[in-house]
């Protein structure tokens, strides 16, 4: 347990903890999106796949018991990746208070030198996405059991849909340099993985933003209805 806390003091653990809850994270985000897909299926079809996060488990776990434990073990890597980052920030403050006049980033891009705005962003809106298709306490329209309907009448507001385009297009930037960094602290830190880690990291944060924002057009342009 000693060694534990002592590696995590260290700027390796704690860029070890930002990987693995990033990985957590990271996962839930393209299980989302292809649960968000299967809207293109049908009401009914979505209806049954809603349902079924919730009875998932049953009957060893009642209902919504496993949902409920998946968002707390979310919650917790959210924090726990949110306080590594603020930490680390610090650290490398600390060790370095006077700015460099060049970026010494190993991959210094757009979305690398947003990370921290982004995930400002990020979290702001997972609470807006919450409350709003979740709990349904800022959609006017929202009904209880008709998560289909809920997304239909949700997307039809064109300001609400540019919100969400938008926070996925963070999303994705955000995705783009933490897949890449992540697969750096993860052991393929050599210069000869740079352009396959750079190419891996652009390909699934353009499909994940392609996965997402795929719903909200469909809904502005009549696809869906």
């Amino acid at each position: 347990m000693l060694k534990v806390l002592a590696l995590y003091r260290s700027s390796v653990g704690k860029k070890v903890v930002m990987a693995v809850t990033g990985v957590i994270l990271f996962l839930f985000i393209v299980m989302h999106m292809l649960g968000n897909l299967k809207v293109f299926q049908g009401p009914e079809k979505f209806t049954a796949y809603a349902e079924f996060l919730r009875t998932v488990g049953a009957p060893l776990l009642g209902r919504g018991q496993l949902l409920l434990i998946t968002r707390v073990g979310l919650l917790v890597s959210v924090l726990l990746h949110i306080v590594a980052a603020i930490q680390l920030y610090f650290m490398a403050t600390t060790a370095r208070p006077v700015e460099y006049r060049r970026p010494m980033h190993l991959e210094d891009t757009y979305a690398s030198r947003t990370m921290r705005w982004g995930g400002v962003i990020i979290f702001t809106f997972v609470i807006y996405h919450l409350l709003h298709f979740t709990f349904g306490t800022v959609h006017p329209d929202f009904v209880h059991g008709n998560p289909y309907s809920n997304i239909v009448a949700g997307f039809q507001s064109v300001p609400v849909s540019l919100v969400y385009i938008i926070a996925v297009g963070v999303l994705g930037m955000h995705l783009y340099h933490g897949i890449w960094s992540g697969l750096q602290t993860f052991g393929a830190n050599h210069p000869q993985y740079n352009r396959l880690r750079r190419s891996f990291a652009a390909l699934m944060s353009v499909g994940i933003f392609a996965g997402y924002i795929v719903v909200p057009i469909s809904v502005m342009t009549g696809v869906l209805r």
